[in-house]
């Protein structure tokens, strides 16, 4: 079912979300929402927090951004950790469903190594690096209550103030639904 996405200024977006149970009934319902929202949306990535519900899951599904000799990756993360990341950081612009209309150049880490659950609720350990790493650290902030907008500069925020104002009042167009 597709699902609203919540915008900037929504409280829920600055919480911590809580921790999943693997084993709850409703968790399958909630990673097939995020799918279709996030689809619908055209994103490649999505957190539950971003459609309201305050549970550590977030799918990415980072094909579009890949290049053409990777491998695609689509995955499921359940109470995920970043356990490791690379010393080095690199710049990408970064567009978030929640904040649209507005890309940033953010700084992070080239590559991640990361301890999480799948969707079949087994533990999974893995290390991701270039534009999956970018995606899983965008999302993961989610779980955190960041934005990628809190990277940015003090004076990089002060020049984009007026538009998340826009945002946040719901000025903006956008072709899926939003809260």
């Amino acid at each position: 079912m597709i699902r609203p996405i919540l915008l900037y200024g929504s409280p829920i977006l600055r919480k911590e979300a809580q921790l999943v149970d693997v084993n709850d009934p409703t968790l399958p319902q909630l990673i097939q929402d995020l799918w279709d929202t996030m689809y619908n949306a055209e994103g490649v990535g999505l957190a539950a927090p971003q459609i309201g519900v305050s549970l550590q899951v977030f799918v990415v599904d980072a094909a579009p951004l890949q290049p053409p000799d990777e491998p695609p990756f689509k995955g499921i993360f359940i109470n995920p950790q970043i356990i490791g990341s690379s010393p080095t950081c690199v710049p990408h612009e970064e567009g978030c469903l929640s904040i649209p209309g507005l890309r940033e150049k953010i700084y992070r880490p080239d590559s991640i190594e990361v301890f999480y659950y799948d969707e079949n609720g087994q533990p999974v350990q893995a290390r991701f690096a270039g534009i999956v790493a970018r995606i899983i650290q965008h999302e993961y902030d989610h779980l955190l209550g960041r934005l990628f907008i809190d990277y940015l500069s003090p004076i990089k925020k002060q020049l984009i103030r007026a538009r998340l104002r826009e945002i946040q009042q719901g000025l903006i167009e956008v072709q899926y639904p939003t809260l």
